[in-house]
C-alpha cells in the first residue's frame, strides 16, 4: 500500500455508467466455493477454505466502506474503472459472505444434539478461525493494493467534536492496518522528479474510536479535479493515481 485516501461529501449516485455497474455487481457470483471440497478425514483443510472463500485478486484501490454502503462502493468502482480502468477491490463483490460460511459450518459442527440451539463454546471457537481468515485476507488484500479508498459517510462513520468513531468491528480493522502497514512507494515513481512525504506511520452496541489522520480526504470538487486534470492529460490506469498523489503530496 502506498496511499490512503479518505473519501467524503461525494455524490456517486450518477457518476458511471449502467453497464460498468452492472460488470461491477455480476462479480459477486463468481467466487463460491462449497465447504464440501475443504474437508478431508472430517476435519476442514482451513487454508485451503481461506484461499477459496476469501481469495486475494489483483486491483489497484481498496475500496473500505459500510455494508450499508455497498450500492455507492459498487459506483466508485465503476467510476475508477471507466474513467481510469483502475481495478478496485470490494470484498463483497469478489469474496463469500464469512456470515453465510459461519451458517454453514455451525449448522454442521455446533448444533447441539437433538436441538436447533448452537453449543456457546463451539459457536466461539468457529466464529474465531472464520474471523481470523477473513482478517489475514483483507490484511493481504490492503497490503497488496496501491491506493485505499474510504468513503466517510454516516453509515461509516460518528463523527462528534472532531472525535470519529465507528460501530463497524471490520471497519474499526482496516483503519487499523492503514494506521500500522508499511507504506511502500511504487516503482515508477522512484525515477519520477518529484518528493514524497510518506503520512505517519442493528448489532452489539459497541463504538470503536478510530483515527482517521493517517488518511488524506478528498472532497467533491478534489475528485472531479482529479478527474478533469487526468482527461486532459491523457492519464489513463496508474498515471491517474500517480497525478492523485502529486496532487496531494
Amino acid at each position: 500500500m502506498h496511499r490512503a485516501f479518505n473519501i467524503s461529501n461525494f455524490d456517486w449516485a450518477n457518476q458511471a455508467t449502467q453497464s460498468e455497474v452492472f460488470k461491477q455487481n455480476n462479480n459477486k457470483e463468481i467466487v463460491r466455493e462449497k465447504l464440501e471440497s475443504c474437508i478431508q478425514n472430517g476435519i476442514i483443510d482451513g487454508t485451503n477454505l481461506g484461499t477459496q472463500w476469501f481469495p486475494t485478486v489483483k486491483a489497484d484501490v481498496f475500496i473500505s466502506h459500510s455494508h450499508a454502503d455497498e450500492d455507492i462502493a459498487i459506483r466508485c468502482a465503476a467510476w475508477l474503472k471507466e474513467n481510469f480502468g483502475l481495478e478496485s477491490f470490494i470484498d463483497s463483490c469478489v469474496w463469500g459472505h464469512a456470515d453465510k460460511l459461519l451458517k454453514i459450518i455451525d449448522d454442521q459442527y455446533c448444533l447441539n444434539p437433538g436441538s436447533e440451539t448452537y453449543d456457546y463454546q463451539k459457536r466461539n471457537q468457529s466464529t474465531s478461525h472464520i474471523h481470523m481468515m477473513l482478517a489475514t485476507a483483507i490484511t493481504e488484500m490492503i497490503n497488496a493494493t496501491e491506493c485505499i479508498f474510504f468513503l466517510n459517510s454516516g453509515n461509516s462513520i460518528n463523527s462528534l467534536d472532531a472525535i470519529s468513531k465507528t460501530k463497524s468491528p471490520w471497519l474499526f480493522y482496516e483503519l487499523g492496518v492503514l494506521r500500522t502497514i508499511q507504506r511502500t512507494v511504487p516503482a515508477r515513481l522512484l525515477t519520477q522528479n518529484f518528493t514524497y512525504l510518506t503520512a505517519k506511520s442493528a448489532a452489539v452496541p459497541i463504538e470503536h474510536t478510530v483515527q482517521l489522520t493517517e488518511l488524506t480526504t478528498l472532497k467533491g470538487g478534489d475528485i472531479n479535479f482529479w478527474c478533469l486534470k487526468s482527461l486532459i492529460t491523457g492519464a489513463s490506469k496508474l498515471k491517474a493515481l500517480d497525478i492523485l498523489y502529486k496532487m496531494f503530496p
